[in-house]
């Protein structure tokens, strides 16, 4: 019998020992003798006399497996219904002390035998006490988790050029180079009920005015997003606060938010490793304009996978009165009158409906950008006078259940329209009111050869009107996960800037740490 067994030997005789009702004449000292000698019982089903149907047999049978101090008589039977005499009771008790006994006498002996070991792991744990007490003194938080990432981008482009973009208007001012970046957020999660969110984002890089980072330039890289980051300083990124609301719903305000941080669901699976930033707008770059600044919004979503979001975001709105717009879009503090701090300064009013399953999903997206916002998301001058734009956007994805040949699948198509403006002056060439027109087809393959990696690839295309040729970019990369939180991405592009301008070809090596 195992020790810890043995020890509980006790408890259950003891429970047996009840007053009953029986005769000193009625005992058979002989029967006594053997019921205390007689081989301890090791299954209920030893017991001619008991039953499945017995309202004690559960118990009977937990006494006889758990704790093996119950004996029967010598006929092979258990006599459930017949009264115990104390002279039984007391051959059962004794039968039970000797394997306590037994149980002592090896426990002794075990803990003599095993005494260096014992003090060791007394040592130790008064050891962990004492630094758990330490870190419990000394600890950063209770309610808030730190999670880093820190990205490190090698390579170039072999085409740089100055040329000015016929669809953006947007000069890349950049010469052929190779470029070593790097890009650090710091990601502070606090919860104070645990279904809440408090993020605080720290973020420093230095992509500022290289070939991946210089606004204008159409090889803009994913890890130089857009922010307020000056060129190797530490800005505040993100700060909001996210909590539920009654049933399926989702709040969310912040003084740094921005728009895909408050919606509902993300209509892409093309996520594995952003390469290119003009990729990681689901097809529809004005309906998802990634605005940053101060804004609020609401979402919703049920257990059918329906949902629905409404934000606002203001990035003239954070940085109160200004007569200058030094928004992330632009590369220079453009003069907008407009766009002086305040509500609906350099704006964003968006509405998605979406519906997301377990391996599928797709939104439509509706967004208003106010005037500065469009200036600022296609680095306009000031003297177009646009006045705002109504952007659309539909995007949708499907993956596999389990990985295999058969990538992901996600697409995007998405609208710009104009807003007024001076008759006489065109937008990228073509007259006020017009439009953009952008798409997206993207494919990723998880567990691509080993698993953990991933190998993508997409094609997108912006274009002005019907009649301009589309500029086109394609982009090829191999995700390599060396560890659990580092992965090394090697990548290739190319980009048609469209009619005149250059095309752009080039490479890099993007290195992952998470921590």
């Amino acid at each position: 019998m195992k020790l810890f067994k043995q020890l509980l030997v006790a408890p259950a005789a003891l429970g047996l020992l009840a007053p009953v009702a029986a005769n000193a004449a009625d005992l058979n000292i002989n029967g006594v003798s053997k019921y205390a000698a007689d081989e301890q019982v090791t299954s209920i089903s030893q017991f001619a006399d008991v039953k499945p149907t017995d309202w004690a047999y559960q118990a009977l049978s937990n006494l006889i497996e758990r704790y093996g101090c119950v004996a029967g008589y010598p006929n092979g039977t258990f006599k459930g219904a017949q009264a115990m005499t104390r002279f039984e009771a007391a051959a059962l008790l004794n039968a039970c002390l000797d394997r306590v006994t037994e149980t002592t006498d090896e426990l002794k002996k075990l803990m003599t035998e095993f005494q260096k070991e014992l003090a060791i792991l007394k040592g130790r744990v008064d050891g962990l006490d004492a630094r758990v007490g330490v870190l419990e003194a000394n600890q950063f938080s209770t309610t808030t988790k730190l999670k880093g990432i820190a990205v490190m981008t090698l390579g170039g482009t072999s085409n740089g050029s100055t040329a000015q973009s016929s669809i953006t208007g947007d000069r890349t001012g950049v010469q052929d180079h190779i470029t070593f970046n790097y890009d650090v957020k710091l990601n502070l999660d606090t919860s104070f009920t645990g279904k809440d969110l408090l993020r605080t984002t720290l973020r420093a890089n230095n992509f500022q005015n290289s070939t991946f980072g210089a606004l204008g330039n159409t090889a803009l890289a994913d890890a130089s997003n857009p922010s307020n980051v000056g060129t190797d300083g530490v800005a505040l990124n993100r700060l909001f606060y996210q909590f539920p609301v009654g049933n399926g719903f989702t709040a969310t305000f912040g003084a740094k938010v921005r728009q895909d941080d408050m919606l509902a669901m993300w209509p892409s699976a093309y996520n594995a490793d952003g390469i290119l930033d003009r990729m990681t707008y689901a097809g529809a770059p004005g309906a998802y304009s990634l605005n940053l600044g101060a804004g609020a919004g609401l979402s919703y979503k049920n257990a059918n996978g329906f949902n629905i979001s409404a934000l606002y975001v203001s990035n003239g709105l954070e940085s109160g009165n200004s007569a200058t717009n030094d928004d992330a879009f632009t590369s220079n503090a453009v003069a907008l009158g407009s766009a002086e701090g305040g509500i609906g300064a350099a704006s964003s009013t968006t509405v998605q409906i979406g519906y997301a399953k377990e391996n599928w999903g797709m939104a439509f997206a509706y967004n208003y950008l106010s005037a500065a916002s469009t200036l600022a998301l296609n680095d306009l001058n000031a003297s177009y006078n646009v006045q705002g734009s109504n952007n659309l956007g539909f995007s949708a994805y499907w993956q596999p259940k389990k990985s295999g040949i058969v990538p992901s699948i996600s697409a995007g198509v998405g609208t710009t329209y104009y807003n007024g403006g001076n008759s006489s002056t065109n937008i990228f060439g073509v007259s006020n009111g017009s439009r953009t027109s952008s798409w997206e087809v993207a494919l990723q393959w998880n567990d691509a050869f080993i698993k953990g990696n991933a190998l993508g690839m997409a094609y997108g295309a912006t274009q002005v009107g019907g009649t301009d040729p589309a500029e086109n970019a394609y982009e090829l990369f191999y995700k390599f996960q060396a560890t659990d939180n580092i992965s090394v991405t090697p990548a290739f592009f190319w980009i048609n800037g469209g009619g005149s301008a250059p095309d752009q070809v080039g490479g890099l090596v993007k290195t992952t740490f998470k921590f």
